[in-house]
């Protein structure tokens, strides 16, 4: 442990921080608070500034909520090139189960953050829970947000288009009947073409015909729908509803359309992007959620810690005869679900990695099971790939 390094413990809350300061010998040389204003941020920095050259030590920064409630104070730091590490809070909770405090205070916490840099060193519970955060590339952090967002809409489109088809059902199941996919664009223009659903049953042709997506074909659909329509005594109330959330999704599909064309420059430009997208099944989207949630590759320690932020790995979970295992509790759900929609893609595209699926059904395990089990090989080529800065090559 580095005697004259200076270290900075922040204890995150909303719109204040609990700040203690010491050095490598476990001495507290300042505590203050600090308020999450421009003004407050820049007194921070004075302050360690002062610090740093009155005992001519490097700094190092532990605060919890990295890329959470810490904005834009981690970027800062980061931005100062001091050493910035994330307090893991699954991994501080088993440690504050083990050295139990008196009592628990935002000074408290503070302190005890610091007494982890001490302890880093001799104590393997302490150096788990800091992370050191690694500065990544700025279009892996675009792709992070952008990524971020469009998962968020695509999941706030699977809940509202969830809720139209059961409001449908129960409002007009006969009008829910003339289409296979309540998404078609044709089948929700149709719905949000007037404020009263009931009134979709009178438009004329013409009317139809001027709806985006309704050609010769559908509007004949909609037209033998028309001559039987039929609406329960809900539509007066659900059925506006059901036209604001067909807008709704209009909406939503218009924006995940333009966050995908603002992703796509950013995957060329992006190194680890571009590399994954070399891969047979890894598509624009899903190599970009990756790429961003992946970060820098320097973050992790190997192939098998990568597999397990990946959701791509279990826990060995055994004891005595009884052999098991658990899943992670830190894995990176975004970073799981973009895996398991890229490795299903990829195992059609490419036959030994069907070979491979298919081996392990035969041996009993479920789909999801099997995809993770060929998603724990791709990893080891992801980690080669990225480690060694190399394409991906179909041997």
């Amino acid at each position: 442990m580095k005697v004259n390094e200076l270290q900075v413990a922040v204890d995150v809350g909303a719109r204040l921080h609990r700040v203690a300061v010491g050095d490598g010998a476990g001495r507290l040389l300042e505590e203050f608070d600090l308020s999450h204003t421009a003004n407050g941020l820049a007194g921070f920095f004075t302050r360690i500034e002062r610090l740093r050259g009155r005992h001519r030590a490097p700094v190092s920064v532990a605060m919890e909520g990295f890329n959470g409630w810490a904005r834009p104070l981690d970027a800062q730091v980061l931005a100062h090139g001091w050493r910035l590490y994330n307090v893991n809070n699954l991994k501080l909770a088993r440690y504050k189960e083990i050295f139990p405090a008196p009592a628990k205070t935002d000074a408290i916490d503070a302190r005890r953050i610091l007494e982890l840099f001490r302890l880093r060193g001799d104590l393997p519970v302490a150096r788990g829970v800091l992370q050191e955060i690694i500065a990544t590339s700025k279009e892996a952090e675009r792709l992070k947000r952008l990524s971020r967002r469009r998962r968020q809409l695509v999941n706030e489109k699977v809940r509202v288009v969830n809720r139209m088809h059961a409001d449908l059902q129960a409002v007009c199941p006969g009008l829910l009947a003339i289409t296979a996919d309540v998404e078609n664009l044709w089948f929700l223009s149709l719905l949000g073409a007037r404020e009263d659903i009931r009134k979709l049953a009178r438009l004329r042709s013409n009317s139809l015909r001027a709806l985006a997506g309704v050609g010769r074909a559908y509007c004949a659909k909609i037209e033998a729908w028309q001559r039987e329509a039929l609406f329960s005594h809900e539509a007066e109330w659900a059925g506006p509803m059901i036209v604001a959330d067909a807008r709704r999704v209009l909406a939503l599909r218009d924006e995940i359309a333009a966050l995908e064309q603002a992703i796509e420059p950013l995957t060329d430009a992006c190194e680890s992007a571009r590399r994954l997208r070399t891969m047979p099944g890894f598509g624009r989207v899903c190599s970009a959620e990756l790429a961003g949630e992946i970060g820098a590759i320097e973050r992790f320690g190997s192939e098998a810690s990568l597999a397990l932020y990946l959701g791509m790995a279990v826990l060995d979970n055994s004891s005595g005869t009884h052999t098991g295992t658990k899943r992670s509790r830190q894995v990176n759900t975004r970073a799981k679900a973009a895996m398991m929609i890229a490795v299903a893609r990829h195992m059609e595209q490419v036959p030994r990695s069907r070979a491979y699926y298919d081996k392990k059904r035969a041996q009993g395990k479920t789909h999801n099971q099997a995809v993770r089990a060929l998603g724990r090989q791709l990893v080891r080529v992801i980690w080669s790939m990225l480690k060694h800065q190399r394409d991906y090559e179909l041997r």
